[in-house]
C-alpha cells in the first residue's frame, strides 16, 4: 500500500473524529445543561467523559503523529509558516480542552451527588459549565483555523 494514502487516510479519519465528537459532545452538553435536570446532566456528563476518553483522546494523539508523516512524505519543512501556525492553533485547542476534560468530570459528579442527594444542580456545577463552555469557542475557533490551514496551505510570510 502507498505510505501517503495511508497516512492522508489516517490523518483526516482522525481529524473527522476530533472535530466531529468535539461538536456533538459540546451539542449534547449544552442541551442537557439547559434542560436544568440532575438526572440528564448526570447522564449525558458521564457520556460525553467516555467520549472524550474512547475517541477524542486517541483522535487528538494519531492527528499530530500522522500530521508528521504527512509533513515528511511530502517534503515539507516542518518550518513552513502555515505549519507553524497550524501548530500554534493546535497547542491553543489542547490547552482549552485539557481543562475542559476535567471540567466535565466536576460537572458529572457534582450532579452525580446532587442526584443521589435528591438536591438540585450545584452554582459550583454551573460555573464549571460556564468556564467550559467559554473554553469550547477558543478550541472551535483553532480547528475551524487548522482545517483551513491543512487545505489552503497559504503563504503567510
Amino acid at each position: 500500500m502507498d505510505p501517503s494514502l495511508i497516512a492522508k487516510w489516517l490523518h483526516i479519519l482522525s481529524a473527522t473524529v476530533l472535530f466531529g465528537t468535539g461538536l456533538g459532545t459540546a451539542f449534547q452538553m449544552v442541551w442537557a445543561m439547559r434542560t436544568g435536570r440532575v438526572e440528564t446532566i448526570r447522564s449525558v456528563a458521564s457520556g460525553v467523559v467516555v467520549a472524550d476518553w474512547l475517541f477524542t483522546t486517541p483522535a487528538g494523539l494519531i492527528q499530530p503523529l500522522t500530521g508528521i508523516w504527512l509533513v515528511h512524505l511530502a517534503g515539507y519543512s516542518f518550518f513552513e509558516p502555515w505549519l507553524v501556525v497550524t501548530y500554534a492553533l493546535y497547542v491553543l485547542a489542547f490547552l482549552c480542552w485539557a481543562p475542559v476534560v476535567h471540567l466535565q468530570i466536576r460537572i458529572r459528579d457534582l450532579a452525580g451527588v446532587a442526584l443521589s442527594n435528591g438536591t438540585a444542580l450545584p452554582e459550583e456545577a454551573r460555573r464549571a459549565y460556564r468556564l467550559w463552555f467559554a473554553l469550547g469557542w477558543p478550541a472551535f475557533a483553532a480547528m475551524i483555523a487548522v482545517y483551513w490551514l491543512m487545505v489552503a496551505k497559504p503563504v503567510l510570510w
